[in-house]
């Protein structure tokens, strides 16, 4: 799977702009602040409609322009394909694959990234949240109705927040908390199969990476963590869904007097271990950036067995983050798929891939 070539409009600080990519190693060069990022967030909005740097589609589109968009010739499945984007500021995003108008969703059956950027770094001293994140946003691209499915939570999660914050002043608002929390639970169930599940995976493909990478001498452990109560995480819907229940109700009270959600999926996190030891609290910082590295390279083994194709690697100036031996294990490992790595320096990235070059200043593609 590969972006051949990419065409922006009003997105972000560029104009116009169209740019053709190499089907390995592209070096996306150019000082700070001159739209880097923003190429590469481009790239990673072809793969679920979502940018990862925000929520809210209005901020992808240029100040003085009032729509934006994203074209894309792809090749993928075997076949060229067509993407196009329409971002409208006063109204809901456009998606369109092969000239038929598309759902987001439908985007992860064409394009899949594996995005790297310096915030992953921090993955395991970060909290939960971060962890969560990156569960989720693999996810999405590999199971389309996941997106919406969070989105359902993330609603059903504020409006019970609402009741517990407001009820005090509004005793009526608790004759609807208990069907808030129904739907958390059913959603938690639903949600926490699809976490278990990708955990599994995701600890399968880390530990022979990470013991590459520390040249055998540590062991990485990935375990998913969620509600108490839930016994068996890979366990049935409707199993889980009655164990998240008994959380619920044993958390009741604690929640009225908090006015906190006390249990769901928000709960959830991934403890990793390195040498069977919590990373979070033992592990040195080149011993975090190792495992986080793994990590992410995982989640493109993930990807390449899921659909038999590379996923699309996105390195958002991370290689600079490294030292020359994490950074040298990252670029042997980079091959047998498309590439984008932004930096400031290209010289030496450009020797050591025989990657192509790409400059950006200013908005503008050279």
């Amino acid at each position: 799977m590969r972006i051949d070539a990419l065409t922006l409009r009003g997105y972000r600080n560029y104009r116009e702009a169209a740019v053709c990519f190499d089907s390995a190693v592209n070096v996306i060069s150019g000082r700070n602040a001159q739209g880097k990022t923003n190429l590469l967030e481009a790239v990673y909005l072809l793969s679920g409609g979502r940018s990862f740097r925000t929520r809210f589609d209005r901020e992808l589109i240029g100040f003085e322009e009032d729509f934006a968009t994203v074209e894309a010739d792809v090749f993928s499945g075997g076949r060229a394909q067509r993407i196009e984007l329409l971002l409208r500021r006063g109204g809901k995003k456009t998606v369109t694959i092969n000239r038929v108008k598309s759902t987001a969703a439908e985007l992860s059956a064409v394009v899949n990234t594996v995005l790297f950027c310096p915030d992953d770094l921090n993955l395991l001293r970060d909290g939960p949240a971060a962890r969560r994140r990156l569960m989720d946003l693999a996810i999405c691209q590999l199971r389309p109705g996941y997106a919406q499915l969070l989105a359902d939570y993330n609603r059903l999660y504020e409006n019970k927040m609402r009741i517990l914050r407001d009820y005090r002043e509004d005793p009526a608002m608790l004759d609807t908390l208990d069907d808030f929390s129904d739907g958390l639970a059913r959603a938690s169930a639903r949600i926490i199969r699809y976490r278990a599940s990708y955990a599994q995976r995701l600890a399968a493909a880390a530990a022979p990476i990470h013991r590459e990478f520390s040249g055998a001498d540590e062991t990485l452990g990935v375990q998913y963590r969620t509600v108490s109560t839930v016994t068996d995480p890979t366990a049935s819907e409707k199993a889980i869904y009655a164990q998240v229940c008994a959380h619920q109700l044993s958390h009741r009270a604690a929640e009225l007097a908090s006015a906190s959600c006390l249990t769901g999926a928000h709960k959830d996190d991934l403890e990793i271990t390195v040498n069977e030891r919590s990373a979070r609290a033992f592990a040195s910082q080149g011993q975090t950036r190792t495992a986080a590295l793994s990590l992410k390279l995982a989640e493109r083994e993930i990807f390449l067995a899921e659909t038999g194709e590379a996923p699309i690697l996105l390195l958002d100036d991370v290689l600079s983050e490294l030292d020359a031996m994490r950074r040298d294990f990252v670029l042997n490992r980079i091959g047998g798929g498309q590439t984008l790595i932004t930096c400031c320096e290209d010289a030496h990235l450009a020797e050591k891939t025989g990657g192509r070059v790409i400059t950006v200043d200013g908005g503008t593609i050279i």
